[in-house]
Order: structure tokens, then sequence, then C-alpha cells
């Protein structure tokens, strides 16, 4: 296994690998009402227990809404399941409408978000007083931006071909070792998303009027954007987050992520000591170290492993090492009534495949660092015909577009096994489309969605528009995959967990809080 070409070989020759990825999806979105306008209501009865519904919930705010499917080796099944999620939520949420965009409708102040609300359990009352701290931390306005992530995994067939026979314990150390190879790689080449499906080249005028920025916006009534810029979701005025630029997190190994997390989690701020833990009675955040939890750090893609009952996401990936990863890095396709399309899923199953097989050297901070200030020209200027990234560290650049080719010409090759495994030609159909873009930059989602806020005037004229088309369609839709029925059983199983976990409460929200921190003083 010295090269790409030979871990190819070695899993294509090992069964239809290809035909059992496991794929999750996970979409964010805002209800709004009149004009685009952020609704302010609670969130509706009729979806259910945000705290327990396994298929819908609340991310941030009250009004974000998050959408979730379970684990599917079938694309089309995914988006089947992710439409009538969807559907049904349409039903149940009044005159509200689901904003087609990644960044925000208009937002009249901070102080007009509502913090999402998961009940009066010591489990309910920690997620509400987690995202009150971030909003002391960051502000609000980082709680209403919308993204789609993918969880994503490789079959056990595909490990069997790559390393052969092993006890329990060798392979679950080659796995990790490769899936955190596949995230040193990601780093390295991941800009690639924000460049195909960066969605957010413009933004509201609101969401940026008290806010310092360096960048040059160009305005169109109450829309601001960037020419070439891709993703500014992505940007430090969006989900990226300056206040935790200084963490040193390593990715060449699972105990050093794990070392560099932890240390994060331990260490005292200065800064958000400021904010106070509890002032006057009333808690303003769980604590004031560089994160509150392992969730509060940003990243565009992390290791995971399903939890066990009351296991924090570290001691998971502890335990029993890397499980799959989460892709956070995609802004809300807005000319998908879901979010995400099947040919960018396709692409992401032949990239992050290729990202695993490719060699990945190890990388330290400040190789990291490069190829995050590559990722920032794509959010900003990816569109810019001619724009050169840095090779590595050394002053070496290379245009864009022939990175891209470069990169192209191996995921063909994978392109081209998938396609014999599931006896099509939409894997190959995927790069030849994609690699128009390359050369192309206005064929992008970011180019072709500022074509339409011109043409409109204005992004929030885009957003009412598509939405309402996606409501209409909504609301005349068949189910695919569930049923009403099943859809209203969740509802109702989940609003009796809440209950009962709010019944089995036996400790004060202190106490509660002082056992779940107890391992910062463990180790």
């Amino acid at each position: 296994m010295t090269d790409f070409s030979s871990r190819l070989q070695l899993v294509a020759n090992h069964g239809e690998v290809f035909k059992k990825l496991g794929r999750g999806i996970e979409r964010e979105t805002l209800r709004y009402h009149d004009q685009g306008k952020l609704s302010t209501s609670p969130h509706p009865k009729g979806l259910g227990s945000p705290l327990t519904n396994k298929w819908i919930t609340t991310d941030y705010s009250e009004s974000l809404l998050e959408f979730i499917t379970p684990v599917s080796q079938s694309i089309s099944t995914a988006i089947s399941q992710l439409n009538d999620i969807h559907h049904f939520s349409q039903t149940k949420i009044g005159d509200d409408k689901l904003w087609p965009l990644s960044m925000p409708c208009y937002v009249e102040s901070d102080d007009s978000i509502e913090l999402a609300q998961y009940g009066s359990s010591n489990t309910g009352k920690m997620k509400t007083l987690y995202r009150q701290g971030l909003k002391h931390r960051y502000g609000s306005l980082m709680q209403i931006i919308s993204g789609v992530h993918f969880n994503f995994s490789f079959p056990e067939e595909l490990w069997d071909g790559l390393f052969g026979e092993q006890t329990e314990e060798e392979r679950q150390e080659s796995k990790s070792d490769a899936y955190f190879g596949l995230i040193r790689n990601y780093y390295r080449f991941g800009w690639l998303i924000p460049y195909f499906f960066g969605a957010s080249p413009a933004l509201c005028s609101s969401f940026v009027a008290e806010r310092e920025s360096l960048l040059k916006f160009e305005k169109l009534g109450e829309t601001l954007y960037l020419p070439y810029a891709t993703s500014l979701r992505l940007s430090d005025l969006g989900y990226t987050n300056n206040a935790q630029s200084s963490l040193k997190i390593g990715f060449n190994s699972i105990d050093e992520y794990l070392q560099g997390l932890n240390k994060a989690i331990r260490t005292p701020s200065e800064e958000f000591a400021k904010i106070g833990v509890k002032v006057d009675g009333e808690y303003r955040q769980l604590n004031s170290n560089v994160l509150q939890i392992e969730n509060e750090l940003y990243a565009p893609i992390r290791p995971k492993r399903v939890t066990q009952s009351g296991e924090k996401p570290s001691e998971a990936l502890e335990r029993a090492g890397v499980e799959y990863i989460e892709v956070r890095s995609l802004d809300v396709n807005p000319f998908s009534p879901v979010g995400i399309n099947e040919q960018q899923i396709r692409f992401l199953d032949l990239f992050l495949t290729w990202c695993l097989l490719t060699p990945s050297d190890s990388m330290d901070n400040s190789e990291l660092e490069c190829w995050r200030d590559n990722w920032n020209k794509v959010i900003i200027e990816g569109r810019n015909p001619g724009l050169e990234l840095k090779i590595g560290c050394k002053g070496e650049r290379l245009q864009l577009s022939d990175w891209a080719h470069k990169v192209f010409d191996e995921l063909e090759q994978i392109a081209s096994v998938m396609d014999s495994q599931v006896s099509g030609e939409e894997y190959t159909n995927t790069c030849f489309t994609l690699r128009q873009s390359i050369d192309n930059p206005e064929q992008t989602i970011s180019g072709q969605l500022l074509k339409l806020t011109k043409e409109l005037g204005g992004l929030g004229k885009v957003g009412r528009e598509l939405g309402d088309e996606y409501y209409s369609q909504r609301m005349s839709s068949e189910y695919e995959t569930y049923s009403e029925g099943l859809m209203e059983e969740e509802v109702t199983r989940s609003i009796e967990a809440q209950r009962d976990i709010e019944k089995n409460d036996s400790q004060s929200f202190d106490e509660f809080l002082a056992d779940y921190f107890s391992y910062l003083k463990d180790r």
C-alpha cells in the first residue's frame, strides 16, 4: 500500500464494498414568516420533543430546525427520508416556512433570537444553558446559520481489503489511523467542497450591522456580497470561530486529537471568566473554560463514534476508536428542497474515499495553518479566475483549476470502480459535470446563486421565492419512505420520553452539573 492506485486496487478486489457505504444526513433550516423574517414562535408541539425526537430536533436557536436521517447504504433512500421529514414538518408548523439558504433571513436584533428550549429536565436545561454560553461568548447570530452535516463510514469489507486479517484491537487502531489520515487529507484538499458547493456568496446587511469586518463588500439593496465568494458561512463572519484559532488540536493520531481536545475543555479562559458562570443566582454558561463542552469545537470535519448512555463523545472515541466521520462544511443547497442532492452525495463518496486511499503524511500546526489559508482563499474568492493556492508551506503555488483537475484524474478512477459495483454511470457523470465547473466557476452553486440574487434584486427575494416554491411542493407531496402514522408515532414517543426523563430526575441542577463535569478533575 505505497500509493493511491495500489490501495484502490486492494479495495476493488475485495467485494462490492462501495455498495455498503454508510451515510446519514443532518439538515438545518430556519423557520420564517412574512417577508423573510425570523419566526419567534416556540418549537411547534406537533413536531414532538426536540430533546428526544430521533428525526426532528432544534439546533442552537428555537427557530432553527434540524432534520436527521438514520444511517443508510442507499443514496436515494436517504434523500427520500429527508423529503418525508420535510413534508411532515411543514404540515405541523402553521404559517411558518423553511428558509432555503444557509445565511439567515432578516434579523431585527440579537435579542430577537430565542435560544432552543428542551424542557425542565437537567439534561434539557443543560442543553439550553450551553447555548446561553455560546450567546455570551460569540453572540446569537452564529446560532441561526444553517448547514448540512454529512455522516460517513466505510464497511468492514473495505478494512479487510486494506489490512487483511487482524485482531479486534489491531483493527480498531488501524481504522482510527486511517480515518485520521482521511481527516488530514480533508484539511489539505477539502477546499473543493466550498468551491463546488458553497452557497453563501452573499448575506443580509442586518447580519453584519454591528460586526466589524475587513471584507470589502459590494451592496445590492439590503444584500452584501463578494463577487467571487463561495461560502461566507465558513468565513470569520459565519460558522468559523476566531476565538478558537489558538487551539492546537492535532490530527496525527487519535491520542493526539483527544489530548488537544481534553486540554481545551480543561483550560480556563480569562476572556470567558469575565462573563461569569453563575451571577446573581442565574447561570450564564456551563463553565469558563476555553470550550464548555466538546461540541463547542468548530471544525469542518470531526471523528465520531456513537456514544453509549451517559458517555461523552471523547470517551466513546477513547473506548473504541473512530467509527465514522462527520463532514461539517456543506452549505445548504438552495436549489434542492432538502438542502442537498444526490450529485453532492456521490461527490462526497468519491472525495472521502480518495482522502482515505491517498497517502497522508503527518501534519504539524504550521502546515495545518497553510491549508487553512487555502480554505480561506477559496471561501472569499474561490471563483476568481487564476486563483492560486499554496502547495505547501515553502512558497510553491498552483492554480486552483490545475490542482482540482489533478485530483479529478484520480477521482475518476474511483468513479469507474464505484459505477462497476452499482451497475451505473452516476459517479462518472458526477465527475464529468463537476469538472466543467472547474474551468467555468459561474456554474458552481455560489455562482448560480449570486447570479439569481442580482436578477431578483436581493438575497431576501431569492430566499422567499425558493421558500414559497418548496412550501408548495411539500404541501402537495406524498410520503416516499415513511408514513404520516410513523411520524406521528415518533412525536408521541418523544413527548413521553421527555416526560420520563423529567420525572426520573433525582438531583438538583447544581448537583447534576457538578457530577457531569467531575471528569475535569479526574484526569
